[in-house]
């Protein structure tokens, strides 16, 4: 009881003398000076601070288009995909000039006229002039940009009825992509995802047991294109939404639960020549040289180094589908006609497959 009574006593002289140093600092003179208040010397030094920090920017930039440029995309691979990079880099053309210009403003006229108590301030209400430059010139841009944008959506996606066409399918599922030809009937069979289990777990991308073109399908889990042929994707999601991506082909279209989308362009480029263009080899020197570095840790440390990397058109998948999406890959050969025919008839179809 007496230490209770010690602690109580302890603690209403703390908060006594803490009420009392509050009333003597009440009791003080009132100092009407601001320190908060920002002064010529601040105002002058947070103005040069900014154009600083404007030559700062500007100086990254450059260093990050030296000494970054090449971690870019290669020239497309594909017919479309020139018409799809010309309206990218026009589009960072447009948002590069016009964000050097804005921000070489912003900052230069943040120096030019920092504060200074000396300075009066000119005061307007409005400007028509410039209220009409600021509203008519970025929907003149955007306008253009929106409909040159349309017009080479329209283009890539307009899919016309070519007899020579490829049809291929990509079946997305977590966390794999498997692809699937028609046989010499030309025809894929119908599938479903109720079909899945048929057949002990061999029907490894859900088709239809009764429907007779798909007798001679073929499902294979590495995608070959003939080059300088029309292919066209239907693409189908057993779970989650997926993305299939193609970035050396400027293609991606999304794997839906439930429906069948499409995509198609023509492939121009062949692996072999592809891996024979001086930036690849550089990209691959480059890679392989990460690589190696590492290997050395890898074996100090007791680990299997890393193989060598060669380069290889790949299909990624593109939405976050779970926790292994950053594996969800799939090689992409692209070779001559004669090639891949020879490839396609070495694989087994779908009937051999379940036998």
């Amino acid at each position: 009881m007496t230490l209770l009574l010690v602690l109580t006593s302890l603690i209403l002289i703390s908060i006594a003398v803490w009420q009392l140093t509050k009333i003597l600092e009440l009791s003080k003179p009132v100092n009407y000076s601001n320190d908060e208040i920002a002064t010529d010397k601040d105002n002058d030094f947070q103005g040069k601070l900014m154009f600083l920090f404007l030559i700062f920017i500007y100086a990254l930039t450059i260093f990050s288009f030296f000494r970054y440029g090449d971690v870019i995309l290669p020239e497309s691979a594909s017919v479309h995909g020139e018409n799809y990079d010309s309206l990218l880099w026009f589009s960072f053309s447009v948002i590069f000039f016009v964000q050097t210009i804005t921000q070489a403003l912003l900052h230069y006229f943040a120096f030019k006229y920092r504060g200074n108590k000396k300075r009066k301030a000119l005061f307007f209400a409005d400007s028509n002039f410039l209220e009409g430059v600021w509203t008519i010139i970025p929907t003149i841009a955007l306008a253009g940009l929106i409909l040159y944008g349309l017009f080479t959506w329209v283009d890539i996606m307009t899919i016309e009825e070519n007899d020579e066409a490829l049809v291929v399918e990509l079946y997305a599922q977590q966390f794999n992509w498997k692809a699937r030809y028609a046989g010499e009937d030309g025809v894929l069979g119908d599938a479903n995802v109720r079909f899945l289990q048929e057949f002990d777990g061999k029907n490894l991308v859900g088709i239809d047991p009764t429907d007779r073109n798909g007798d001679d399908d073929i499902v294979v889990q590495e995608l070959r294109l003939p080059v300088n042929r029309e292919v066209v994707f239907r693409i189908r999601s057993q779970d989650v939404l997926h993305s299939a991506f193609m970035p050396h082909f400027r293609a991606q279209m999304n794997a839906v639960p439930g429906m069948i989308t499409q995509f198609a362009f023509v492939p121009n480029v062949t692996t072999q020549e592809m891996r024979m263009r001086p930036e690849i080899i550089q990209k691959v020197k480059k890679i392989n040289k990460i690589r190696f570095d590492k290997s050395e840790k890898l074996v100090a440390e007791g680990e299997f180094p890393l193989d060598p990397y060669e380069f290889d058109f790949l299909l990624l998948c593109n939405k976050i589908c779970g926790a292994s999406h950053y594996n969800m890959q799939m090689k992409i050969i692209v070779e001559t006609e004669e090639d891949f025919n020879k490839w396609l008839d070495n694989q087994i179809t779908f009937k051999d497959f379940v036998q």
